[in-house]
């Protein structure tokens, strides 16, 4: 199989070396030859030479598949697959890397919807391994099936979104849980630190082994129903943004890329503490998953 990855940012150029790693023809787009000659540096040694690297749509024609991570608007989507399809063929299987623009939304632009399908990666790319592909009302059982083989040849855990809804599914559960985090924060009920362990030492290290429902065969289920019949009531239920994660928003506080969030990092604190959780979820990793 013949794989374009069209954007050279950070997730297009990992997926280009993680497909080169497993033995897929790649080739990396992108229209701007410096953020493409930037990506060529980032990429590992092993593989880096056997990637073509073009800025011409010409060279996309010949694949079997093509990857889109282009900037995450819905009008740059639209436009980039209106001209990609003047340059590929009737066969070629489209998806996008979109964290959560609708799929039959953005199939409008695709010449062929029922080949056009959402293939949500995680950052990094490289030590995550959940893929999420989302079907679209008209992407095909085959083409969706495709995907899903192509990810696990990848060594990745891909899960089917069988429907297209907003966030998908693990952006929706994520946004659950920093909802009542949030909640409890500016509540005063527990500090942000507090917050913080509470997912990395009891529910986020517990939930690395077992999944929330396994969690509730293993707790019991009468003993989370009984939990449930005074919790859920009581649970933030609000529909607006947090309070606390839009004053933030408002200061220009976007967390590590402006050296600034719910925490501060000054000097090169931010780099540091990216190489410090790279190296944790590869070890995790390779605790759980290493063959």
């Amino acid at each position: 199989m013949q794989v374009g990855i069209c954007g050279a940012g950070t997730m297009g150029h990992s997926m280009a070396e993680i497909f080169a790693k497993s033995g897929y023809t790649v080739t990396l787009y992108n229209h701007r030859l410096p953020t493409l000659e930037k990506a060529k540096t980032q990429i590992d040694p092993s593989v880096r030479d056997a990637i073509v690297y073009t800025t011409s749509w010409d060279d996309l024609y010949a694949m079997d598949l093509i990857v889109e991570n282009v900037k995450e608007d819905m009008d740059v989507k639209l436009a980039f697959y209106q001209e990609l399809s003047k340059h590929i063929q009737d066969t070629t299987i489209v998806a996008t890397n979109t964290s959560g623009l609708s799929i039959n939304a953005l199939s409008k632009g695709i010449s062929h919807p029922e080949r056009f399908i959402g293939f949500h990666w995680f950052n990094p790319p490289t030590i995550i391994p959940l893929i999420e592909i989302i079907k679209g009302d008209q992407t095909t059982d085959t083409i969706a099936q495709t995907i899903y083989d192509v990810a696990l040849s990848l060594d990745k855990k891909p899960v089917m979104v069988n429907k297209d809804v907003l966030g998908f599914a693990a952006n929706r559960v994520q946004l659950a849980v920093v909802r009542e985090v949030l909640d409890l924060v500016d509540r005063g009920i527990v500090s942000k630190e507090g917050a913080d362990d509470l997912m990395k030492y009891g529910l986020g290290f517990r939930w690395a082994c077992l999944g929330p429902l396994e969690t509730l065969d293993f707790g019991g289920l009468d003993t989370f129903y009984h939990i449930s019949e005074y919790l859920i009531p009581d649970l933030c239920d609000s529909h607006d943004v947090p309070k606390i994660l839009a004053e933030n928003y408002e200061k220009g506080r976007y967390g590590i890329k402006t050296k600034a969030g719910f925490y501060d990092y000054p000097d090169d604190l931010d780099q540091k503490k990216t190489q410090e959780r790279d190296q944790k979820l590869a070890a995790l990793y390779n605790a759980l998953y290493k063959k």
